[in-house]
């Protein structure tokens, strides 16, 4: 297999040739199609996220066919398209798992993080964490499905019924989420860095009621918002923007520090919430709906062996929507 390899906190990934990975019991072994390129692969690389296993082949969100079941998997086969996330494993035993919160383990395994991920031409999984995948669909459209689809689903699950959403950050997550709510009759209002009016002109393309630059005020209240990109200041901004009793759900697993704000723009019972991985509920419930939705996915192909320039791409804020990597792809 080549896979693209993180040594160092903070270096490039490493271009490397090893042996086909064996899958043990109730593993399954994949040959990837398509794995995007998330912005939690950023804070792996960067080291913003801590205890890494090194060395580590990122990438989860991962779109592969199964090449071979390990001992005891039931209920998937040799050629299967499935999907593979954040979540790689929880332990089933601890109180959080006990209460049906997988996605608060305290031992959980994490794909591109403490098990190896999807940045590479194979990859094995736990089988209980790969979901059924649309055998005919593109599997490049279908990989940012895996955590930007469904952490921003879970995000806007948490949000509750309102009917004004704001999305700060508009990349992978809040352009899949952007289509959710107008689909579900919401309106969407479009946060970007200032003066990035070539995102604003996209969220409009996807049917954002407004958008603008994230120092400017929104022209109504919001009932709730979602916060995508991982900076801090974001948090009393969104808490200015909602109304009385309104939520704002932090999606992304690093924000920079939150800076000091008054109290009053918390009162009046608004809430700010985290979102903590996903479960295999929410995964099921997504990937059911999505077909129905008619998603527009926008993503930007890179080969395998251009890992390096996908999160450079990333990092500086050059992509609209979802850069995803494809082995065997040239260029």
């Amino acid at each position: 297999m080549d896979a693209m390899v993180l040594h160092a906190l903070g270096t490039p990934l490493r271009a490397e040739t090893r042996p086909d990975p064996v899958p043990g019991p109730g593993e399954i072994r994949l040959k990837v199609e398509a794995c995007a390129v998330c912005r939690t692969d950023l804070h792996v690389v960067d080291g913003d996220l801590p205890d890494p296993m090194l060395p580590i082949i990122p990438g989860h969100e991962i779109v592969g066919r199964i090449e071979a079941l390990g001992p005891g998997v039931t209920g998937l086969r040799p050629g299967q398209r499935v999907g593979v996330p954040w979540l790689g494993h929880s332990c089933g035993q601890c109180p959080y798992c006990a209460e049906e919160r997988e996605n608060l383990c305290d031992s959980p395994v994490f794909t591109g993080f403490t098990r190896d991920g999807g940045f590479a031409t194979h990859t094995v999984a736990d089988a209980r964490f790969a979901f059924p995948m649309a055998e005919q669909a593109d599997a490049v459209a279908l990989a940012p499905l895996l955590c930007a689809g469904l952490i921003g689903w879970r995000c806007l699950s948490m949000a509750g019924e309102g009917r004004t959403i704001g999305l700060y950050g508009f990349g992978a997550a809040a352009h899949i989420i952007a289509q959710v709510c107008r689909w579900q009759g919401r309106r969407v209002f479009a946060f970007t860095r200032p003066g990035d009016t070539a995102t604003q002109d996209f969220a409009r393309s996807l049917g954002a009621t407004w958008a603008g630059g994230s120092d400017e005020p929104t022209p109504e209240t919001l009932d709730a918002a979602l916060i995508f990109a991982p900076v801090g200041a974001l948090v009393p901004a969104a808490l200015r923007a909602v109304r009385k009793g309104g939520r704002v759900v932090c999606g992304g697993i690093h924000m920079s520090d939150i800076p000091a704000f008054p109290y009053r723009i918390l009162w009046g019972e608004r809430q700010v919430l985290s979102v903590a991985n996903l479960t295999r509920r929410d995964g099921a419930e997504f990937l059911a709906l999505a077909p129905q939705i008619g998603l527009k996915m926008e993503t930007t192909r890179y080969p395998l062996a251009r890992a390096n320039e996908a999160l450079a791409d990333l990092r500086a804020g050059r992509l609209q929507g979802a850069a995803v990597l494809v082995p065997g792809m040239t260029g």
